[in-house]
């Protein structure tokens, strides 16, 4: 089994150049030789008829003087039979090999028919007419030898298809190496990118096929590109949150140990170990959560449901947090059924509604709309907090990302909360967005379908 793709490409034209030009050359000489035959046919007959004429005319033995030193004798053979079967030569053979003529041809002839037979060759007939003279009724037969064009044209045939199957294998193989050279440079990359080596230039311009082929491998090489560097941003995440909550729990675990240690301290340490250990537990199951949502191994299940009740009943459980710092909701929440998950969902208005409130001042208003259209319900969570640059808003909702590195302390949590939201909004084939200015408050605005597509 031949494996190179190059060799294979030069095989197949070969093949097919080939197959072709000799089919070619076997039917251009049919069609030559069927044209040159009827041509022959005709100029035969009227010559023929002509030499009847003559008979007819002529005594004999002026007639047999005057045949004997026509012209057209070089191109014809001539051969008068007596009933006897003894025959009178007229034309130069010049090697030409004739053809034998049957008695019954040479006695359907003597009884006043015609015979016509084609052997095989180019202009090769042999025509019997009667001939009448003063001594009776005798047959002639008449030959056409090889004509010179019809030779020189089969030996020009022949030296063309060979020159055409030369020149034809010389132009596929440098055609070839053109044609193999973008996927040799493929090749190449490929081994590229698998060593890890993402800054791989192609230079392939060509159309068709290839270009798009090679246009296609650039755009996922871009795309493992931005996989990779993901995914080293990812590690590096996970290291640092990681990192953060085990140096604590090491820490006060090995100020437990002190002998001298008092009741309340030991007490606060342990409550901050379990603290810690709570966060880990809860970055654990954020990061479960994301990789199944974004793996969309999470099968929804669809229910109807009210999304204006939904957002109220998360505004009530969340009111410890808001309520302890004055700050207030502003309702415009129009009755709107829908069908989505509700449990997901939940989790949206939970974390959307819990950033507004944390990242708020005291005493400042989250407002809280929904509008609906045909297909579509749009809910719009608005706050008074300390906002959002537009840099951020870029890279909102990748995860671990956290909008302001210097109040990552002061405000907590793991960067993944709206990661979550939107690949939830994904999931149920909506989308979301994100309007705000520093220090001039944040609005976020999800838009769902009215009910989620099932495929």
């Amino acid at each position: 089994m031949i494996r190179s793709l190059y060799i294979r490409v030069v095989l197949t034209f070969l093949v097919s150049v080939i197959a072709g030009t000799i089919i070619s050359f076997f039917v251009s000489t049919w069609i030559f030789e069927e044209k040159l035959n009827e041509n022959a046919q005709i100029n035969i007959r009227n010559f023929g008829q002509d030499i009847v004429r003559i008979y007819k005319t002529l005594p004999l033995s002026e007639a047999d003087s005057f045949v004997s030193e026509m012209k057209m004798l070089n191109s014809y053979h001539i051969r008068i039979y007596e009933a006897t079967g003894q025959f009178q030569s007229y034309g130069r053979v010049n090697g030409h090999k004739l053809t034998n003529v049957t008695k019954e041809q040479l006695k359907k002839v003597l009884d006043g028919g015609v015979v016509q037979d084609n052997p095989n060759g180019i202009a090769k007939i042999l025509l019997g007419l009667p001939l009448k003279t003063e001594l009776g009724t005798k047959a002639m037969f008449l030959e056409m030898l090889a004509p010179p064009s019809a030779s020189f044209v089969t030996m020009w045939a022949s030296i063309f298809a060979t020159c055409s199957l030369i020149a034809g294998s010389l132009i596929i193989l440098v055609a070839s190496i053109f044609l193999v050279r973008p996927i040799k440079k493929l090749t190449k990359a490929t081994k590229r990118i698998a060593a890890g080596d993402f800054n791989v230039k192609l230079n392939i311009k060509q159309t068709g096929e290839l270009g798009t082929l090679a246009r296609s491998f650039e755009e996922m090489m871009h795309d493992l590109q931005q996989l990779e560097q993901m995914r080293r941003e990812f590690v590096t995440n996970v290291s640092h949150e990681v990192q953060s909550p085990l140096t604590s729990i090491s820490g006060y675990a090995q100020a437990l140990k002190q002998v001298d240690l008092a009741d309340h301290e030991r007490s606060r340490y342990l409550d901050i170990i379990i603290a810690e250990a709570k966060r880990m537990s809860k970055m654990s199951d954020s990061l479960l959560k994301l990789s199944l949502l974004e793996a969309q191994s999470q099968q929804l299940r669809l229910t109807t449901l009210s999304l204006d009740e939904q957002i109220r009943r998360v505004i009530v459980a969340l009111q410890p947090q808001w309520s302890a710092r004055s700050i207030r909701f502003e309702l415009n929440l129009k009755a709107v059924r829908l069908t989505a998950d509700h449990d997901l969902l939940n989790q949206v208005w939970t974390n959307i509604i819990g950033n507004s409130i944390k990242f708020s001042v005291d005493g400042g208003i989250i407002d809280v709309s929904i509008k609906q259209d045909a297909k579509n319900v749009t809910v719009r969570i608005s706050d008074t907090g300390i906002g959002i640059s537009l840099e951020d808003q870029k890279r909102i909702f990748e995860r671990f990302f956290k909008a302001d590195r210097s109040h990552s302390r002061k405000y907590g949590g793991s960067g993944m909360g709206l990661a979550i939201v939107k690949q939830i909004v994904s999931l149920h084939q909506g989308d979301i967005r994100v309007e705000s200015e520093p220090d001039q408050g944040t609005t976020f605005i999800v838009a769902l379908p009215i009910t989620t597509p099932t495929d």
